[in-house]
């Protein structure tokens, strides 16, 4: 049973573009949408769907038990997926940007216990929550590349709850969890290499309720037209929180792909 590995998931994060004049990227590394596209106000607006093939290495601890050490592929963690919504949105006013990311995972397995006494089956039931904010401003920012300083607060949220069934704890079960916030800080670029290619990159760093958060990935994109773009990368992500007998001191990682609409 894969109860201890799965008590805690973390998140997928992170696509969202609004290209410079070639290109887009993931969030957070936003680039300029190109001045035609841009509304009459001069503000420009970009939304992603995005999909994260990551696996999970760490330690979780929750229901005050000691930390377990895990290591998951994404096609282990996949086969329990019940449920994944990822997006990103973006809003650009020159130099200056806003965006968010939002993610929800929701994941579950059971197994038989051995013996069957105190339960028959034990079920194991794991959503994550995470929302970025932030907002950046491009330090450079020219034809073919843009660099933004850019800063924000990325909200966890992570709950299990274990259910058991027959035996002496039928019908019972127990939820444990925790729900805090980080501040980030950090870069994010992107070069256009032609009207069709660019690449794209960041790095964020920052603490809070964690003692550490931290985000860095690089990637390809291909310019469809000027409202749509596809690209693939590979992304690390990793938080170090604990408090109250929950710990949840993960690193995620794994390749990326994403499509971007532009408005």
């Amino acid at each position: 049973m894969r109860v201890a590995s799965i008590c805690v998931l973390v998140p997928f994060l992170a696509l969202a573009t609004n290209g410079p004049v070639y290109g887009a990227d993931v969030l957070p590394a936003l680039a300029p949408q190109p001045q035609p596209d841009e509304s009459p106000d001069g503000w420009s607006f970009s939304f992603a769907p995005y999909f994260w093939m990551a696996g999970l290495e760490g330690d979780v601890a929750s229901f005050g038990l000691p930390s377990v050490e895990i290591d998951q592929s994404f096609s282990d963690i996949f086969s329990d997926l019940d449920f994944a919504f990822m997006a990103a949105g973006d809003a650009r006013y020159g130099r200056f940007s806003i965006f968010t990311d939002l993610e929800y995972v929701k994941v579950s397995t059971d197994s038989a216990t051995p013996h069957g006494i105190l339960a028959e089956k034990v079920n194991v039931k794991a959503e994550t929550f995470t929302a970025f904010v932030g907002a950046g401003y491009a330090v450079v920012d020219d034809s073919n590349a843009r660099l933004d300083v850019i800063g924000g607060a990325r909200v966890w949220s992570a709950d299990t709850t274990i259910s058991f069934s027959g035996g002496i704890l039928d019908g019972r079960s127990r939820d444990d969890g925790a729900t805090w916030v980080d501040g980030l800080v950090g870069l994010r670029g992107v070069y256009s290499f032609t009207p069709e290619w660019y690449v794209t990159g960041w790095g964020l760093v920052g603490a809070g309720a964690a003692d550490l958060d931290w985000d860095v990935a690089g990637a390809i994109g291909y310019n469809v037209n000027d409202r749509i773009s596809a690209l693939a990368g590979y992304r690390a992500m990793g938080v170090d929180y604990s408090d109250d007998g929950f710990t949840y001191d993960v690193i995620q990682h794994g390749p990326i792909l994403g499509v971007a609409i532009r408005f």
